[in-house]
């Protein structure tokens, strides 16, 4: 165990994530002693805490009357987690908090009540603010600004770490007010047509510090990775008469564009030679702040230095704070102003569009250099939506994806369908080895087909997927109203193609998921599942009836009342490739004979057929026991070669 040192902080970290980064930097501060990890007591919490020789506690009842100061790095209820309520639960207990952001406005507000209630400190940490390249930035503004006055701002951030974008801009800036924002710019239908509909990057106008400024912000979000699908970071630009100072990236580098101004002869002619009242033109166009020698930045460097030094950075002022005994309500009128403008933000903006784009591919800075400029070959470009390797188009999301508008309906579709084909799925899987490890359901959907497995293998830890949060409330729903399966059915967000499974797995089910991933994709799911299923266990699998990209008139396929009220859904399909279809579907709501509603969706499916499921998977396909007296289509049961061996 660790021991304590004199005159330093008692601190406990709150969260394992991104608080890795937090725990690093309270034992390498000379000011801060880590006392302790609070978690949910995860295994990989455990092993860290007992790594580090520190407890880990589960709640803050359980921390030590002796833990001076608190790490909270736990999503806020504005982002869905509990890390407000946390820190202030941390307060009342006379412990000092820094929390990370963001956090809406009313809940800093509460927070700050409470730690000067309690006499303790409390501040938000926006992070980015003390990444050196940053701070540097940061510096060099506001010696722009003492020397002349700041024309404009231009700035680019994306959405989720706006807040952090609000606060770089009001130190730059030597504050916010006076500050208005106006709405983002409208989209042309033509523009959006011509884009494919996408449009990642939304504008908007307003005044900063008083000063004009342009704003663009990525407005999406990947639900289950929002860390890592930014088409960029922050970038800022301040003109002034005499240049532009720019921060290129959030970890550098700074730039400085003196004003290219060439004054004239007697004849009124530009003058291109530097000297007497020309020498400006002696500077570089360009120049880069700080070290000249310094080299950029990797991104593994930004987690193992820049990052650890901005919390670091935190900590130390955090201390500061501590020593001082000053009033936190006085000294937040800077957070409360930011934050305030990063609620205006977000309200303008809208909620963000929710993606699952394919991984991404970065690329190096040889990857754009041509042929005659000292590389091996000419840059290649390809179309929209396809691969490096080999040209054919990649998913067009996550499985999941194409649920977004119709997940209400989902059900008055499905149900029917899921009544034939959930008995079968369940014959299929048979009696499984439930020591083997969890079952898991992919692409459960609302959890019709899930809920009968589940009854069905009493006892059996099962593990269901579903990306879309709109069948992932109905699925969650289904199980938490039976207590017995909610013990035992774990409801995960990951599409299929972030799984990660462990190291065995007692059988696996994907009905109506697999054709969402083109053939490499599919191919590494299914070997990955192939790999670590128990010896016999099985793998069910349901396809639609395409083999090939067909053209598919737009046809009704089920109907349902509800109410007063008639639903009808509707699907039609078209070939978009060699190897896949753009299915359509549209629900419809009557009243009577009045259309008062319709919904539309669409994604993109890749025909395959189970012999071609067996040979990706590398297992063997066998005939699937049916419950009823015709078997149902489509339906393919899989395992190894290996015999089980079951228990029950």
């Amino acid at each position: 165990m660790s021991t304590p040192s004199a005159g330093r902080l008692r601190t406990v970290v709150c969260g394992t994530n991104f608080g890795r980064f937090y725990i690093d930097a309270v034992r390498a501060h000379p000011g801060f002693d880590l006392a302790g990890i609070l978690t949910t007591g995860s295994r990989y919490s455990q092993e860290m805490a007992a790594r580090l020789g520190v407890p880990c506690y589960t709640s803050v009842d359980e921390l030590p009357a002796d833990v001076d100061a608190a790490c909270v790095v736990v999503p806020s209820a504005v982002m869905g987690g509990g890390g407000s309520e946390l820190g202030r639960a941390l307060l009342e207990r006379g412990v000092h908090v820094l929390q990370e952001h963001p956090v809406h406005p009313d809940e800093l507000a509460a927070s700050l009540r409470s730690a000067r209630a309690n006499k303790r400190q409390y501040r938000v940490n926006t992070h980015y603010p003390h990444v050196e390249p940053v701070r540097r930035f940061i510096e060099a503004a506001g010696e722009l600004r003492r020397r002349q006055q700041v024309l404009f701002v231009d700035a680019a951030s994306p959405v989720h770490v706006l807040a952090p974008m609000v606060d770089i801009l009001a130190r730059a800036l030597g504050g916010v007010r006076p500050w208005r924002l106006g709405d983002p710019a409208s989209v042309a239908d033509e523009v959006r047509a011509a884009a494919g509909g996408v449009v990642p990057v939304h504008s908007l106008h307003g005044v900063i510090a008083g000063i004009p400024l342009t704003l663009r912000v990525q407005n999406q979000l990947h639900p289950g990775d929002r860390d890592n699908h930014a088409l960029f970071w922050h970038r800022i630009t301040i003109g002034t008469q005499g240049g532009v100072l720019t921060l290129a990236d959030t970890h550098g580098p700074v730039l400085w564009n003196p004003r290219l101004h060439s004054p004239r002869d007697a004849g009124h002619r530009l003058i291109f030679e530097a000297g007497p009242g020309a020498e400006a033109l002696r500077l570089p166009t360009s120049s880069v702040l700080g070290d000249p020698d310094e080299i950029q930045p990797s991104f593994e460097e930004v987690f193992s230095r820049l990052w650890p030094s901005a919390v670091a950075a935190a900590l130390t002022s955090f201390a500061e704070a501590i020593a001082a005994e000053s009033d936190p309500l006085r000294t937040a009128q800077h957070d409360l102003a930011v934050f305030g403008i990063w609620r205006d933000l977000m309200a303008r903006l809208g909620p963000p569009e929710l993606i699952r784009p394919p991984t991404p591919t970065p690329l190096a800075v040889e990857d754009l250099r041509v042929v005659g400029a000292g590389t091996q070959g000419p840059i290649t470009t390809r179309p929209r939506g396809t691969t490096a390797e080999n040209g054919t188009p990649e998913p067009d999301g996550a499985p999941g994806s194409g649920y977004s508008e119709s997940a209400e309906f989902f059900d008055l579709g499905a149900r029917d369908h899921t009544s034939r084909t959930g008995p079968a799925v369940v014959a299929a899987l048979g009696v499984i080895d439930r020591h083997a490890g969890p079952l898991f359901d992919i692409g459960a959907g609302t959890g019709l087909v899930t809920r009968q497995i589940a009854r069905a293998l009493p006892g059996c830890q099962l593990i269901a997927t579903e990306p879309a949060a709109g069948m992932r409330a109905v699925l969650t729903s289904r199980i938490a109203d039976d207590p017995e399966l909610a013990s035992r059915v774990t409801v995960l967000p990951h599409a299929a193609h972030e799984l990660v499974l462990p190291e065995r797995i007692s059988g696996a089910v994907a009905c109506g998921v697999l054709g969402h991933l083109d053939a490499a994709a599919r191919r590494a799911l299914l070997r990955s599942i192939a790999a670590r299923l128990a010896p016999g266990a099985p793998l069910v699998v349901e396809l639609m009836g395409f083999h090939t990209p067909i053209s598919m008139p737009r046809t009704r396929l089920r109907h349902a009342m509800l109410g007063g009220l008639r639903y009808e859904w509707w699907m039609a399909g078209e070939p978009s490739g060699a190897d896949r279809m753009r299915l359509d579907t549209t629900w419809r709501v009557f009243d009577g004979e009045e259309l008062i509603r319709e919904s539309h969706d669409h994604y993109h499916w890749y025909p395959v057929d189970l012999p071609r499921i067996a040979e990706e998977s590398g297992l063997i396909l066998e005939s699937v026991p049916s419950p009823h007296d015709k078997a149902v289509p489509h339906l393919g049961l899989l395992r190894g070669a290996e015999q089980p061996c079951v228990t029950t």
